[in-house]
């Protein structure tokens, strides 16, 4: 070995050594930081649940983001996508966009769940006034992301770039007739102006350890397309079926035709399929046979081609059956969700900002959900990296977990930091990822 190589060498030694060495008291910080604002995370979240508010309606929310973001000399801009919120900071270093995603609202469901913050809010949902619910952890969402804003903008001076934070409505659905949550937010441009390189988003899981994170790499979580089924029949007198054609068996027949091409039709060792048929309107009275039936539902895919056979499946199985019996039968798709899909190169190179906040043993790989997430519209745009965070009471058998969207639906919020703390890591480490 030359001399000059051997220079070379310990030069480059020493540099790496500072590296790691700076990467370290980084991560100190961050976790300092973060465990730092743990009870403010809490109360956050706990005042958002108490106060929920439908998708394209979180006025309340709204604002109660702004007014925690207002002293941090972010860029704040409101009104984005009806009621999203997006702030920027801008470090102290040249480097990359980054984009943080947090999903502001509730559902149309009634809180069992016995706590003091419990929510008692109600609000107009398709014309009928409901009960609304924080029944799938947006709260705690919105109440991570502020404390990541309220962390980075102390570290503003090293951080490599610039950070766009979106709140997001409407991630659940907007009203009908009415555009809204990350498409919307795509479409007026929030993955612009300044152009987004990066975007991660999290969610909060109630049968996931709390303070463990979950993932995949690549297709992760299902499309949901809304689908209609229209059956229209011949009404006729409840004693007298044969005089009419009723929609409401040909309805049956079609709800058990769905289930065919899903066990029957599909190779499901490819990737799951759900068809889920879950609202039926038909008659107006006990003795008539009404002429017409509606029928509303999901259908869950995690491969385009599958979702477009399947589509293709449907429509035709309903029409044959309805003609069997002399009805008809329209259906009708509305796509709501693409598939969440999880960039591999960014999935991997990421893995390690994952581990340093939440700790290796408690980071691990799963496999890829039938539930849905609008976040899939932001991955058109930037690579994405969307993962979950556990909030389920450490000890506790997670085939007891309430689901999501439900009355029982329950987090702990002790381990919020950790999202945090998982977010700004992410921050940092990717400039640094993306040179190697």
């Amino acid at each position: 070995m030359t001399k000059s190589s051997f220079l070379f060498l310990i030069l480059l030694f020493v540099f790496t050594k500072n590296i790691f060495a700076q990467s370290a008291d980084v991560s100190i910080t961050i976790n300092t930081r973060a465990a730092a604002i743990q009870q403010r995370l809490v109360d956050w979240r706990r005042h958002l649940h108490q106060h929920p508010e439908l998708g394209n309606r979180e006025f309340k929310t709204s604002a109660y983001i702004v007014e925690q973001l207002k002293d941090l000399g972010l860029d704040i801009k409101i009104g984005v996508a009806k009621t999203g919120v997006v702030a920027i900071l801008k470090g102290g270093k040249p480097g990359p966009v980054i984009a943080l995603r947090a999903d502001m609202d509730a559902l149309p469901v009634k809180e069992r769940v016995n706590l003091l913050f419990a929510s008692s809010d109600s609000n107009l949902y398709a014309g009928i006034k409901v009960p609304v619910m924080h029944a799938c952890g947006h709260d705690a969402h919105v109440a991570m992301l502020i404390g990541t804003a309220q962390v980075l903008s102390t570290l503003k001076k090293d951080i490599a770039g610039t950070v766009k934070f979106i709140f997001q409505p409407a991630e659940e659905g907007p009203p009908e007739g009415e555009e809204g949550g990350a498409g919307l937010m795509v479409k007026e441009g929030v993955m612009d102006n300044p152009k987004v390189d990066v975007i991660f988003g999290m969610h909060i899981e109630s049968w996931i350890p709390a303070g463990d994170i979950q993932y995949k790499s690549g297709s992760f979580m299902a499309s949901a397309d809304l689908f209609t089924i229209k059956v229209k029949g011949k009404s006729s007198h409840g004693s007298q079926p044969w005089l009419g054609v009723d929609p409401i068996s040909v309805s049956a027949q079609i709800i058990e035709g769905m289930q065919n091409i899903v066990s029957r039709q599909m190779d499901l060792t490819k990737a799951p399929v759900v068809i889920t048929i879950a609202k039926i309107n038909s008659g107006v009275r006990f003795n008539i046979i009404p002429e017409e039936s509606f029928m509303e539902g999901t259908l869950r895919t995690l491969d385009s081609k599958m979702q477009k056979d399947v589509q293709e499946r449907m429509a035709f199985t309903a029409s044959k059956i309805a003609e069997a019996s002399h009805a008809t039968a329209e259906v009708n798709f509305y796509n709501k969700t693409l598939v969440t899909y999880n960039t591999p190169e960014l999935v991997d190179r990421m893995l390690p900002s994952l581990q340093t906040a939440a700790g290796k043993n408690n980071v691990r790989a799963m496999a890829w959900v039938t539930g849905a997430e609008d976040f899939s519209f932001f991955g058109t745009k930037a690579p994405a990296f969307f993962f979950y965070l556990g909030g389920m009471p450490r000890g506790n058998d997670p085939t007891y977990a309430a689901p999501h969207h439900t009355p029982d639906f329950m987090i702990d919020d002790s381990q919020l930091f950790v999202g945090v703390k998982t977010f700004c890591q992410l921050v940092f480490d990717y400039p640094e990822a993306i040179k190697k």
